[in-house]
């Protein structure tokens, strides 16, 4: 791309900064927790129409999807637009849908997580159109999807499966930091549930306590995460670190070990005077490259407190079943796998050659994050999870990802983003599709 589009490209994304800042807090000051998104999803689809899309479709799960230009090989820009809970309201300083803004940043629940990407990737596409960039090797897809907050992945599942809609790549515009992330470690829910047989308090030894059997399920499951070295019986997490153990090891090095840890815990028990006859407990599952579903259902399964109690213990993987905002339930497991797109694909090298072309080798930001920013490598991974565990983890859809704001905001009190970031990414994502299909 020669110099003179490039810095066409950075004018007109500087251009639209009030613009996008505008959008994103009209997105912002309607609320909109998964599965109940249908405002926000009307403002951008409002957006995108008054900015001159040349399709803007809300599908049967409730996910917009908006197009620009009709060239052979796709390539989608996602954003979830639903958002958490605000929690504590004590914790907030300002108004979290009202939010404020200044010169530099813009305040609220979900300008970083991540409706920020949205309003930049929206941006991005009408820079295309305005510079003429758009051309017959490539159509732009912009998505505003819901329920990621609540199962990470599942609308793209939809989307891909009952849709039909397979792009060449993704742009994960999630909050990067300044950086360009290639990969995140996966996640699933595990359920542990034991059987124990009630009876009067005041003579325990005539039941079988539910609580006591998960008490040593869990101390070795605690070991299981700790355990940092071929001493113990039980060989933890860390292990996958080595080549000899693990033949992704060195993705594996790069997105991190895995973890878990106790996320819930229930019981029954007839009243405060009996002993408990059933106890079960959520695990979150942190999981690196070359773990699977199965390795670490089989992992628990094989604890010693786990194969002491036998039949009392079932370990299985929880479901998701909630309906969307317009009433389609879509069920899936609660398994979102692994993602890691190599540091030579093309993919890779198309963002980093655009980045570049654009802002040099360095992360650049507004003067409170630059320190952080310029002291980690310009191509790095998230450590939360994002839409990319069905794109590319289970359908093997490439991604890449690279979103204004920091990840540290995520689900944060008082969350913000900066305007300038906006305006980068906004560039960032007109350039790309030009360069990625440039011969």
């Amino acid at each position: 791309m020669d110099s003179e589009t490039i810095k066409s490209i950075k004018a007109r994304a500087e251009h639209y900064k009030n613009d996008m800042s505008r959008f994103l807090r009209d997105m912002v000051r309607i609320p909109g927790e998964s599965c109940d998104e249908k405002g926000k999803i009307e403002c951008a689809a409002a957006e995108m129409r008054k900015l001159g899309f040349d399709k803007v479709e809300i599908d049967p799960m409730g996910n917009l999807l908006g197009y620009m230009g009709s060239g052979k090989t796709l390539i989608a820009f996602d954003g979830h637009i639903d958002t958490v809970g605000v929690g504590n309201r004590d914790n907030w300083t300002f108004d979290p849908y009202e939010g404020y803004e200044n010169t530099e940043e813009i305040g609220g629940r979900g300008v970083a997580d991540q409706e920020g990407g949205i309003a930049s990737a929206v941006y991005g596409a009408k820079i295309m159109k305005d510079l003429g960039l758009l051309n017959d090797k490539y159509t732009v897809l912009v998505t505003a999807t819901v329920q990621e907050e609540d199962c990470d992945g599942l609308c793209w599942e939809y989307i891909i499966k009952e849709l039909g809609i397979k792009p060449e790549f993704v742009v994960l515009n999630e909050p990067t930091d300044g950086g360009i992330y290639r990969g995140q470690r996966g996640r699933m829910e595990i359920r542990v549930d034991v059987k124990g047989i009630s009876c009067h308090g005041s003579a325990p030894e005539r039941g079988d306590n539910a609580i006591y059997k998960m008490a040593d399920i869990l101390q070795n499951v605690r070991s299981l995460n700790e355990n940092d070295s071929e001493a113990f019986d039980i060989k933890g997490l860390v292990r996958m670190l080595e080549e000899r153990f693990n033949s992704e090891w060195k993705e594996a090095r790069f997105l991190g070990r895995g973890t878990i840890t106790v996320s819930e815990i229930f019981f029954t028990s007839p009243s405060r005077c009996a002993v408990s006859d059933s106890c079960s407990v959520s695990l979150d599952r942190r999981m690196t490259a070359g773990e699977t579903w199965e390795s670490c259902l089989e992992e628990i399964r094989a604890l010693p407190a786990v194969r002491k109690y036998g039949k009392d213990v079932e370990v299985s993987m929880y479901k998701y079943d909630r309906p969307s905002f317009t009433g389609l339930v879509y069920p899936i497991e609660c398994y979102f796998p692994t993602w890691v797109i190599p540091e030579d694909h093309p993919v890779t090298k198309a963002m980093e050659e655009t980045y570049k072309s654009l802002y040099g080798n360095e992360r650049i930001g507004p003067a409170e994050t630059l320190k952080m920013r310029k002291s980690r490598p310009l191509t790095d991974k998230w450590t939360f999870s994002t839409n990319g565990v069905t794109i590319m983890g289970r359908n093997g859809i490439p991604c890449i990802g690279f979103g204004p704001g920091a990840e540290a905001q995520a689900h944060a009190p008082n969350e913000k983003t900066w305007k300038q970031d906006l305006v980068t990414c906004a560039a960032v994502f007109a350039a790309l599709p030009t360069i990625y299909t440039q011969p």
